[in-house]
């Protein structure tokens, strides 16, 4: 894991989950918030840099050594924090005790709402590792039907654990605001779908929602391979959308609809989005729109379909691109249309549509984390949430 912490926990102001914090407005900090806050501090500092004494860990929150005594007592009371033995000498004295996270003691459950044929859920650890997997076909079920059908792939993800369940981190397509309420996402028939809300009171657990591409940026700068700290991440699938950070802050704009790529208007005249205007950038890149047009060209007109295909999003991306200085353009989807002519066509498109000092830097590739960025970013949410760790 990395030794630096990003700053991507979710906006106080717009929170994600059913524990929203309260603003400076709305309410003083009471002393269970200063608890809480120097609590996420030492789980932080262990959970990027690794284990530590506790002298370290008062010197590296700039809290009191008798407080990070009192919070290390209380997390390995409660089965977050192990005791790891002496440090190494080195000093004079009685070598200091090192404490560890442990990763092993909680599991998230976390589930991948960006494809367009199936749900796609799993067992998560706190170290990031897919433990176990569970899929649902979508079969086309939109509305109460694909809340249902998330329902009952979360319990079933639920039971396949003996470990306790921190939380359940969905990524979903569309806008997602304060509160885990999805504003909109056409593709699955949803507008104003309190999914937190709804799924935390079925299953009894906290649920943490956001838009499946910021989740995927997300875990790619926390667990990924992110090299700097200004990146898009492109996930395409059902629809396409994009997570943006710059300066490591996530960017999720005035209606949490930052990165919305898929309905920016290519061509008036195009094909019927599902969103009701013609020629978004989904009619030509979201995978059953690419799946449709290989079909349709063959073998031998594969390669063209492909390129228009990134030559589109690399038109959409270029201004993005460009405002926001990035270094960095993450694929996050089905391997064998994004990565190849599409990617390349990418990388083309960008660096003829930009200027120099920034297209000729930029790098244009697959995520790291492939098809499992969603959900490993949705289990990056939860420890956000729910550890305050970020």
């Amino acid at each position: 894991m990395s030794s630096t912490s990003p700053s991507l926990a979710p906006d106080p102001g717009a929170p994600q989950g059913p524990r929203a914090p309260a603003t400076r407005a709305q309410a003083k900090a009471t002393p269970g918030d200063t608890r809480a806050h120097n609590r996420s501090l030492v789980l932080a500092q262990l959970f990027h840099g690794g284990q530590a004494s506790r002298a370290d860990l008062a010197r590296a929150t700039g809290l009191t050594r008798v407080t990070v005594s009192t919070l290390v007592a209380d997390l390995i009371a409660e089965g977050l924090l192990v005791e790891l033995g002496p440090a190494q000498a080195g000093r004079v004295g009685k070598p200091a005790t090192l404490v560890g996270m442990r990763l092993d003691v909680y599991d998230v459950i976390a589930v991948d709402l960006s494809d367009d044929t199936l749900l796609r859920g799993a067992v998560v650890d706190l170290s990031g590792r897919v433990r176990q997997r569970r899929t649902s076909p979508l079969s086309g079920r939109t509305g109460t039907a694909a809340v249902q059908a998330l329902r009952d792939l979360c319990a079933e993800l639920m039971a396949a654990t003996s470990r306790r369940v921190l939380g359940i981190g969905i990524g979903s397509p569309g806008v997602v605001e304060g509160g885990g309420v999805v504003v909109q996402a056409p593709n699955l028939g949803w507008q104003d779908e309190a999914l937190s809300d709804v799924l935390t009171e079925a299953l009894g657990t906290p649920v943490w929602v956001a838009n499946d591409a910021n989740a995927a940026v997300l875990a790619e700068v926390t667990f990924g391979a992110a090299a700097t700290g200004w990146v898009t991440v492109v996930t395409v699938g059902h629809g396409v959308g994009a997570g943006l950070v710059a300066d490591r802050q996530l960017v999720r704009g005035a209606h949490a609809a930052a990165g919305e790529l898929g309905h920016v208007t290519l061509d008036p005249e195009g094909s019927m989005c599902a969103c009701g205007r013609r020629g978004c950038l989904e009619t030509v890149l979201a995978a059953p729109a690419l799946r449709r047009a290989l079909t349709a060209a063959g073998t031998e007109g594969r390669s063209a379909v492909l390129q228009h295909a990134g030559q589109a999003l690399g038109a959409v991306l270029a201004p993005v691109v460009s405002t926001l200085d990035l270094r960095e353009v993450l694929l996050s989807g089905p391997p064998e249309l994004l990565d190849g002519p599409l990617r390349e066509a990418v990388q083309r498109t960008l660096a003829d549509r930009t200027m120099p000092i920034i297209g000729s830097d930029l790098t244009v590739r697959m995520a790291r984390l492939g098809e499992d960025g969603v959900l490993v970013g949705a289990t990056a949410l939860v420890i956000s949430g729910q550890l305050g760790v970020s």
